[in-house]
């Protein structure tokens, strides 16, 4: 069984991000940049399936600028067999991606596909869902847990009310949820093999899909400063402030 996990180059979630001057967008020049967290757990559910003896070989696809050969690289130090970089200097929007998604899809015709349940730049938790109605394939979203059985997959997933058990007939497009595990640390003989698996380089006028943007961002702008808080000394205090000042009860 073949599996395909998408993985993203974002900011690193350790970095905080500014606005540029004149709004256009974030400023992200001269800042680290990592594979996106949720993507990493679904390259980490991937590898233990193929550990597990359930998946025969993992592709890990980017779509990006060339920097993003860098987070295939670190796909491969953790298990995938081979990447595929989808090179293009374009911004790309979710459908746009679910699109170059589903070319290589149709190219490499896997079983299972694995993504993080949204980017951490974004947060727009839209790809896994249209890749999914493109392909006409099932889908598990939110995933804590995935098990492999035969042609089905069972997922459990997390909802408002607490958790929901689906079993998926495959072809099937998952998204990893933060619980579903714990990535695994990248030693250096890996880091070293990986540089020798084969990476193959395309483009979205390779695989014939329209990327074209769809959105305008009008402008970029940072959330307000919050004001400081205030301890109080007593539950009579808290609720003065809160009836006189906040004027909230």
């Amino acid at each position: 069984m073949k599996a395909l996990v998408a993985v993203k180059r974002v900011v690193d979630y350790n970095v905080k991000v500014r606005v540029k001057a004149d709004g256009s967008d974030v400023d992200i020049g001269n800042v680290k940049m990592s594979m996106n967290p949720f993507d990493e757990i679904a390259v980490e559910e991937a590898v233990r399936l193929k550990e597990a003896g359930k998946v025969s070989e993992i592709v890990a696809v980017s779509l990006g600028e060339k920097k993003c050969e860098e987070t295939l690289r670190t796909a491969l130090a953790m298990g995938a067999d081979r990447a595929i970089h989808v090179e293009t200097d374009t911004k790309l929007e979710p459908l746009a991606v679910a699109k170059l998604l589903k070319a290589v899809a149709d190219k490499e015709n896997p079983q299972i596909f694995f993504l993080g349940k949204q980017a951490i730049d974004d947060d727009a938790n839209q790809v896994a869902q249209m890749l999914a109605a493109l392909l006409n394939a099932a889908q598990g979203t939110f995933a804590s847990k995935v098990q492999i059985e035969g042609d089905e997959v069972q997922i459990v997933r997390e909802i408002d009310g607490g958790e929901e058990t689906l079993a998926l007939k495959l072809p099937a497009v998952i998204s990893a949820d933060l619980r579903l595990n714990e990535p695994r640390f990248v030693k250096l003989p890996n880091i070293m093999t990986a540089k020798k698996k084969p990476l193959e380089k395309l483009t979205p006028a390779d695989l014939v899909a329209d990327i074209s943007p769809r959105l305008k961002t009008v402008k970029f702008a940072e959330p307000k400063a919050r004001q400081a808080g205030v301890k109080v000394a007593s539950v009579a205090e808290l609720v003065e402030k809160l009836k006189n000042e906040a004027k909230v009860i």
